[in-house]
């Protein structure tokens, strides 16, 4: 029963299908999702080695258009938009003044004055309204949030591209890292782009609401035989750990810059100006006192988010995230560490329900993907 004055949970048009396949269901940024089907273990070691399915369709979509469209793309986001050609995708911030993150997101180029933005779904509303807010000063331009219009499937891991040419009229071998492209999926009319959150190749697929169980229900009997199967957020979030993508609210926040979170190869310093520049070139200048780092623990614990980092009996920062991966079968964590303390091999003691464990810097990503 939704209670006077609470906001009601959303649900997915893929809903009835996560059940049928005896989803865990889990309120998660206001959505009811799936957290896992097999389990989570399951589900990881799947993407890793086959593929798996993904139904992402809580994220945001805004879009930007008009004649004044990429100034004000360039201006409310610290990456550069104007080396994206059409038909390419961009991981970007979109910034406060202070060069810290109002969200992570990815930036799509439709056409010469149309994008389309890829927000975390907590954020959807309070990325519109900053965007709405922050583009008036631009001219010609109008946003609007189109989150609506989308189901957003992701199919990633090893076989992706195998098991989705069997059903697009889509060329997918000539389909480059974050590129895009519009055509048909099981009949269905869709944008295909290669990109995802997991650290392996695949394909995230946008289609209409109304037809995306269709669209589910094609790539899991395309990929039966070879044992692709849904996937839930909890691998996601194990998979995305490995592969060392921040995640929104727990690595990376409005207390967070990018330097920082150690995404500085994303800011557009050619860029003459953008929201958060002159903070971050401050901060470029003088040396960030902190860093989000990648650490292993030395003896099997697990750390979690929010537990102390410590060192020398002292409190001196925090872990971000933290997991014993399945693949990797490592413990492992991000957290933000004194700047003095980052490089690899420095080690600290994570705090864990009042006793000190021990951690080492380790280089991040902690999995890369094998080439060819």
């Amino acid at each position: 029963m939704v209670q006077p004055g609470s906001t009601p949970i959303k649900r997915t048009p893929l809903d009835a299908q996560h059940r049928a396949l005896g989803a865990r269901m889990i309120a998660f940024a206001g959505w009811e999702m799936p957290l896992e089907y097999a389990g989570i273990s399951d589900e990881h070691l799947a993407v890793r080695t086959r593929a798996g399915l993904f139904d992402v369709s809580h994220m945001g979509q805004i879009e930007i258009a008009g004649k004044a469209a990429l100034a004000a793309v360039q201006w409310i986001m610290c990456n550069d938009a104007s080396r994206l050609e059409m038909g390419q995708a961009q991981y970007s911030g979109l910034m406060t003044p202070a060069g810290t993150f109002v969200d992570d997101l990815l930036v799509y180029r439709l056409a010469a004055e149309h994008f389309l933005l890829i927000v975390n779904a907590a954020n959807t509303s309070k990325d519109y309204t900053w965007i709405v807010e922050h583009i008036r000063q631009c001219g010609d331009v109008t946003a609007l949030d189109t989150s609506s219009r989308y189901a957003l499937l992701a199919l990633q891991g090893p076989l992706a591209s195998l098991v989705m040419q069997r059903l697009t009229n889509l060329d997918l071998s000539g389909m480059r890292y974050y590129g895009f492209a519009h055509g048909e999926v099981a009949g269905v009319r869709a944008t295909l782009s290669r990109t995802g959150y997991t650290g392996e190749d695949g394909f995230e697929i946008f289609v209409p609401p109304r037809q995306a169980p269709a669209v589910w229900n094609a790539i899991l009997e395309s990929g039966k035989d070879e044992g692709v199967g849904p996937a839930g957020l909890g691998a996601r979030d194990t998979l995305r750990l490995e592969a060392a993508m921040r995640l929104y609210g727990n690595d990376i926040d409005a207390g967070t810059t990018v330097l920082e979170a150690g995404l500085g190869w994303m800011i557009g310093w050619a860029k003459e100006t953008f929201v958060g520049r002159d903070a971050l070139l401050g901060q470029k200048a003088s040396g960030v006192a902190r860093l989000l780092v990648g650490f292993e623990m030395t003896d099997g614990a697990i750390a979690r988010h929010g537990y102390p980092v410590m060192i020398d009996g002292r409190k001196a920062g925090a872990v971000t995230s933290g997991t014993r991966t399945p693949f990797l079968k490592r413990a492992i964590g991000m957290a933000y560490v004194p700047a003095a303390h980052a490089a690899e091999g420095m080690e600290f003691d994570v705090e864990i329900r009042g006793r000190l464990h021990g951690a080492r810097v380790v280089p991040l990503p902690f999995y890369q993907r094998p080439k060819g």
